[in-house]
């Protein structure tokens, strides 16, 4: 989302991130096999953001306006709305050229190659660094591919730690209301936080970042999808910024009532997962010319279902730390509040 990073494909180091060494098929759903891809010396990449500003910022304020009324009404008002829009593009202002740790660090966190990520084997970690170093050892196993966190993403758990960050500030905010405090700073940080965390949530429905194919196809090629470097900012800026009237064609997509999550992670990695059983009806529909000025009924159906989807994920997510945040914090086994750990824990 938001600024361009180039990146080479294969055979070539990555700048600053994901290089393409080799496609991973899957062979009736048992066998992984690894299919070298021809060596593309120098050949650059162009990733675009996922859904781009337009996207981002429909995505966060139908989020907010889709809480139920048991959700405090700060969070609900109109500023609030306001606010979440304006956060939904900053994590792509993070990206930018003059920032470049900053972009180096968390470009990683807007997407995730899951046919790459799942080469640790079983169930993804709920825990960043042990995936990290399960992805070191699988990296042993594959010396041929780049099986780095910055080649494969962190997507999932970019998106899950703000939702813990969002709990912990609406605990606070509990506590400071319920000593009849000033709540305004923390309100303010509950609405950055969800704004932020609205960025990952929507990257997250966008098939082309959670895939190897994230833009133009890689690898066999039977169906003949393009392999033009377009695909990417074509479906998620330009044709939504052409056709999507959030009022109109999003917000009815909305599920009305909304759900709190069991297994927050869990159900997160559903949810990319899903994203990912979509990528090839996004070359399906770019082929057909689906994405090429207005658009098809199909292709516009398709892109309202997918920010729908985003917009109801972050508003379920968003009610589920609000609900969990009313939990008993643990007392640590010196009788001392959890929220409060001793010097070193």
């Amino acid at each position: 989302m938001g600024i361009a990073k180039w990146r080479f494909v294969a055979g070539v180091k990555a700048l600053p991130f994901k290089a393409r060494y080799t496609v991973k098929m899957r062979i009736s759903g048992l066998v992984r096999l690894v299919v070298g891809v021809a060596l593309v010396p120098m050949m650059l990449v162009e990733q675009s953001a996922a859904w781009g500003n337009d996207g981002h910022k429909m995505i966060n304020r139908l989020a907010a306006a889709a809480l139920p009324s048991d959700v405090p009404e700060f969070l609900r008002s109109r500023a609030a709305q306001d606010a979440m829009e304006y956060y939904g593009p900053e994590p792509d202002r993070w990206k930018g050229q003059l920032e470049p740790e900053l972009s180096a660090a968390g470009s990683s966190e807007h997407f995730i190659d899951l046919e790459w990520a799942d080469m640790i084997g079983g169930p993804l970690p709920r825990k960043r660094y042990d995936f990290i170093r399960a992805l070191a050892v699988a990296q042993k196993e594959h010396p041929d591919m780049r099986l780095t966190p910055e080649s494969v993403g962190l997507q999932p758990w970019a998106a899950t730690e703000y939702y813990e960050r969002v709990k912990s500030a609406m605990r606070d905010y509990r506590g400071l209301a319920a000593d009849h405090k000033d709540t305004k700073p923390v309100e303010a940080e509950i609405v950055f936080l969800c704004g932020i965390m609205g960025h990952f949530v929507g990257d997250a429905s966008q098939p082309l970042h959670a895939t190897i194919q994230f833009n133009g196809w890689t690898g066999p090629n039977p169906n003949e999808y393009t392999t033009d470097h377009r695909i990417h900012a074509q479906f998620e800026s330009q044709f939504v910024s052409a056709t999507v009237n959030p009022a109109k064609d999003v917000a009815p997509l909305i599920a009305k009532e909304p759900k709190v999550l069991g297994d927050v992670f869990e159900e997160y990695v559903k949810y990319l997962r899903h994203s990912n059983s979509l990528v090839e009806k996004t070359y399906q529909l770019e082929k057909a010319g689906g994405f090429q000025d207005g658009g098809t009924p199909e292709s516009r159906a398709f892109v309202d279902e997918r920010l729908a989807a985003g917009a109801t994920e972050l508003r379920d997510i968003i009610y589920t730390a609000w609900v969990r945040s009313a939990d008993p914090v643990p007392a640590y086994r010196n009788g001392m509040k959890a929220a409060s750990p001793p010097p070193g824990e």
